[in-house]
Protein backbone atom coordinates (compact mmCIF):
# COMPACT_ATOMS: atom_id res chain seq x y z
CA UNK A 1 0.00 0.00 0.00
CA UNK A 2 1.41 3.18 -0.74
CA UNK A 3 -0.05 6.47 1.08
CA UNK A 4 1.58 10.10 0.51
CA UNK A 5 -0.54 12.58 2.94
CA UNK A 6 -0.32 16.29 1.18
CA UNK A 7 0.12 18.81 4.26
CA UNK A 8 1.28 21.84 5.41
CA UNK A 9 2.70 23.07 8.83
CA UNK A 10 0.53 25.38 10.60
CA UNK A 11 -2.47 22.80 9.82
CA UNK A 12 -3.58 21.07 12.88
CA UNK A 13 -5.73 18.13 10.85
CA UNK A 14 -2.42 17.50 8.66
CA UNK A 15 -0.83 16.94 12.21
CA UNK A 16 -3.66 14.18 13.41
CA UNK A 17 -3.78 12.74 10.13
CA UNK A 18 -0.04 11.84 10.67
CA UNK A 19 -0.34 10.83 14.20
CA UNK A 20 -3.26 8.97 12.91
CA UNK A 21 -0.85 6.87 10.39
CA UNK A 22 1.67 6.50 12.70
CA UNK A 23 -0.74 5.31 15.44
CA UNK A 24 -1.41 2.40 13.19
CA UNK A 25 1.57 1.72 11.88
CA UNK A 26 0.86 3.58 8.24
CA UNK A 27 3.98 4.01 6.28
CA UNK A 28 3.58 7.15 4.32
CA UNK A 29 5.31 10.00 2.41
CA UNK A 30 4.65 13.55 3.60
CA UNK A 31 4.60 15.94 0.86
CA UNK A 32 4.73 19.68 2.22
CA UNK A 33 2.91 21.96 -0.03
CA UNK A 34 4.65 25.35 1.41
CA UNK A 35 8.12 23.75 0.22
CA UNK A 36 7.41 22.04 -2.70
CA UNK A 37 6.35 22.83 -5.81
CA UNK A 38 6.09 19.44 -7.11
CA UNK A 39 3.72 18.63 -4.06
CA UNK A 40 1.47 21.59 -5.06
CA UNK A 41 1.50 20.51 -8.92
CA UNK A 42 0.77 16.77 -7.68
CA UNK A 43 -1.90 17.83 -5.44
CA UNK A 44 -3.28 20.24 -8.38
CA UNK A 45 -3.51 17.62 -10.66
CA UNK A 46 -4.95 15.20 -8.22
CA UNK A 47 -8.29 17.04 -6.92
CA UNK A 48 -7.91 20.50 -8.35
CA UNK A 49 -7.65 22.29 -5.23
CA UNK A 50 -5.42 23.24 -2.44
CA UNK A 51 -6.49 21.63 1.09
CA UNK A 52 -4.78 19.80 3.34
CA UNK A 53 -4.44 17.48 4.86
CA UNK A 54 -4.87 15.45 1.46
CA UNK A 55 -4.23 11.63 1.41
CA UNK A 56 -3.72 9.56 -1.34
CA UNK A 57 -3.84 5.79 -0.37
CA UNK A 58 -3.58 4.09 -3.65
CA UNK A 59 -4.80 6.50 -5.74
CA UNK A 60 -7.71 6.95 -3.61
CA UNK A 61 -7.87 10.62 -2.59
CA UNK A 62 -9.71 11.87 0.72
CA UNK A 63 -9.47 15.14 1.05
CA UNK A 64 -9.64 16.57 5.05
CA UNK A 65 -8.94 14.13 7.78
CA UNK A 66 -11.84 11.44 8.18
CA UNK A 67 -10.89 8.86 10.73
CA UNK A 68 -13.31 6.05 9.94
CA UNK A 69 -12.86 6.74 5.62
CA UNK A 70 -8.98 6.71 6.77
CA UNK A 71 -9.77 3.39 8.32
CA UNK A 72 -11.48 1.81 5.71
CA UNK A 73 -8.89 3.13 3.37
CA UNK A 74 -6.03 1.69 5.01
CA UNK A 75 -8.24 -1.43 6.24
CA UNK A 76 -7.18 -0.21 9.68
CA UNK A 77 -9.09 -0.11 13.08
CA UNK A 78 -9.56 3.46 14.84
Amino acid sequence: MEVAIYTTPTCPWSTQAKQWLRRHRVSFIEKDLEDSEDARDEILQKTSQFCTPTIDVDGQILIGFDEEKLAELTKRKK
